[in-house]
């Protein structure tokens, strides 16, 4: 059975949804979760679509230097770039798309997304909503509203392509359609469209709409 939606214009999430960067990032937060001697599936199921910043307030001590251990974590994520993939068929799905009809909304901060998408292959779109860009990140809709605002189009004529939980939950409550990337079956994914990956996924410009379809599993 094939699967189609309609939008204005494309909006990605990055990691685990054009990169595989699940290898690099479990090792980061298990060595936190470690280090400060917390459950590490707690952490990780936490920090999955969600900037640095709001999983080391959730998780280090109360008289830690937050601040500081964000900006730590982040800097040895940038300089950990080995074993980042692009996830099947993104980089060839992202150059189908018009390049002004597309745009990136990232718990990632910008340097870091730079860094994992060059890595990955995949093309930075023109319109990038990274973590500094934002008061409040994902689950909060503030980065698919500003990345619709920055299109010029109404969220509800976006789709955004999401892999995690708090992503999912960010681009419904901004009023997009949403499409799942990956195997995540969960609560906040019920009813949505899926793909594994983008390996079938394919985009038509038709008139002011982008169709987008793919063989449903």
């Amino acid at each position: 059975m094939e699967q189609t939606v309609r939008a204005r214009a494309v909006i990605f999430d990055m990691d685990g949804t054009l990169v595989d960067s699940n290898a690099v990032v479990e090792a980061i937060w298990r060595a936190f979760a470690e280090r400060f001697g917390l459950v590490v599936a707690d952490v990780l199921g936490f920090s999955h679509g969600r900037q640095t910043s709001d999983t080391v307030r959730r998780f280090a001590p109360a008289d830690a230097d937050h601040e500081a251990l964000a900006a730590e974590l982040a800097a040895t994520e940038v300089e950990t770039p080995d074993g980042i993939v692009e996830v099947a068929g993104a980089a060839a799905f992202v150059e189908s798309i018009p390049a002004g009809r597309t745009a990136l909304v990232t718990s990632a901060p910008l340097l870091l997304a730079k860094t994992r998408m060059a890595e990955a292959g995949v093309p930075m779109p023109p319109v990038v909503v990274p973590a500094e860009d934002v008061a409040h990140g994902k689950p909060d809709p503030e980065g698919y509203l500003r990345a619709a605002e920055l299109l010029g189009v109404r969220p509800e004529d976006t789709v955004v392509f999401e892999d995690a939980p708090a992503g999912i939950e960010s681009a419904r409550a901004a009023g997009a359609q949403v499409v799942v990337v990956g195997d995540y079956a969960g609560p906040v994914a019920a009813g949505l469209p899926a793909t594994p990956d983008f390996a079938s996924v394919r985009a038509a410009v038709e008139g002011d709409e982008i169709v987008i379809t793919w063989a449903a599993a």
